[in-house]
């Protein structure tokens, strides 16, 4: 069996910073409790969902011999991670990567859940386990204390007939779900929703979320801010240089798409625009398809799943627009945002803008300036900035 240690796992390409790691103790707690249930399960009954970096899984495969392993990670960071540690430490085929879907559930016998800060989202995996997963199935979930509630207990409760709350060890703790509700588990994800702002083109959209989309099925107040300078986001037929920019069609960017809606109102507004929404999250991706289609705009937004914009092109955007996160996990971290703000002046053509939002007191405008060009407020309310940078021609 390869060597295996848990102080090797690294978070990269996630952000890396001293108060961040990769491993923690709940994950080891996870894995204590569930030790008997992984002794007896054959190959392919294990499934890990909201392993972060590789801890779950890495460990239920060196410490507890778990085979054919099957993994649901949300964040493409995790998967890439979890790759990377997996290669490094010899364990490159001891699982394999699904959606939340059959493949990923069908005939499970244990499940290793990292509790999700989103009731919505641990609400999605469970009705998905109690669904899926083989009638004796053993979820052992677990967090840290600080970010767990009574709420997670009967969110699990809706879809298991038991709940078994661990003794906490290390400011950690496991809840252990049983006996699946499977009359009860209908999909109930993902949920849409017809939502209603000025701001919106027309003055309503619908929108489609799946359990770990930013904001849910609602429109999220920073999002809702930005939507509002949406018409003035339109590519001008010369750069600002004054030339034509000779062409038809210009091609935008939704960075950190969440469900879809800041794409919808580009693509409504701006026939001219060819939109990609772009967000490293499953549910987000899934979400935002699904809000285009319901609006009626599949045909001019494509999403995809990709980690910021490290996989565009130089300089091949005219607009991109960006709510950028400023946490990594449950840790406030400016360096989130600020790697998506950097590669956008990469992306952005000569002349082309990128438009963000940000709570106002975290301040971006200087390093829009230094990573992008010139930077403009074009508004300010009670919380949030918008401003507008232009790469220089």
């Amino acid at each position: 069996m390869a060597e295996f240690s848990f102080d090797l796992l690294r978070r990269r390409p996630d952000v890396e910073a001293p108060n961040l790691f990769a491993v923690d103790a709940s994950d080891r707690l996870i894995l204590d409790e569930a030790a008997e249930a992984l002794a007896s399960a054959k190959p392919g009954e294990v499934a890990v969902l909201g392993d972060r970096y590789g801890a779950l899984t890495l460990g239920a495969a060196a410490l507890h011999g778990a085979t054919g392993i099957r993994v649901y990670q949300d964040a493409l960071v995790g998967e890439r991670a979890l790759d990377r540690n997996a290669a490094e430490q010899g364990f490159g085929g001891a699982y394999t990567s699904h959606p939340l879907d059959a493949g990923l559930l069908d005939g499970a016998r244990v499940v290793l859940l990292q509790l999700p800060r989103s009731l919505a989202e641990l609400g999605e995996w469970a009705e998905a386990i109690a669904r899926l997963a083989s009638p004796d199935v053993v979820v052992v979930a677990g967090g840290r204390i600080k970010h767990m509630t009574l709420a997670m207990n009967e969110v699990l409760a809706g879809s298991f007939g038991r709940v078994d709350v661990g003794r906490a060890r290390q400011k950690s703790r496991t809840l252990t779900a049983t006996l699946p509700r499977t009359a009860a588990a209908t999909a109930g994800y993902p949920v849409r929703r017809e939502v209603s702002a000025p701001e919106l083109p027309g003055g309503r959209a619908t929108v489609v979320a799946h359990g770990g989309a930013f904001a849910g099925a609602a429109l999220d107040i920073g999002t809702r801010f930005l939507l509002g300078f949406v018409a003035e986001m339109g590519v001008p037929s010369t750069d600002s240089a004054g030339r034509p920019r000779g062409r038809t069609a210009h091609d935008a960017i939704d960075l950190g798409s969440g469900t879809g809606l800041l794409a919808v109102a580009l693509a409504a507004t701006h026939p001219e625009l060819r939109v990609v929404a772009i967000d490293s999250s499953r549910a987000a991706v899934a979400s935002t398809t699904a809000t285009a289609e319901a609006n009626g705009a599949a045909d001019r937004i494509v999403a995809v799943r990709e980690d910021a914009l490290f996989e565009r092109p130089d300089e091949s955007a005219d607009l991109i627009v960006c709510n950028p996160p400023f946490h990594s996990g449950a840790t406030v971290q400016a360096e989130v945002a600020l790697r998506l703000l950097e590669d956008a002046g990469r992306v952005l053509r000569p002349g082309g803008e990128l438009w963000t939002v940000f709570n106002t007191h975290l301040a971006y405008r200087d390093a829009l300036v230094r990573m992008v060009g010139p930077t403009n407020v074009a508004g300010r309310g009670d919380k949030f900035t918008v401003t507008v940078s232009r790469k220089p021609v």
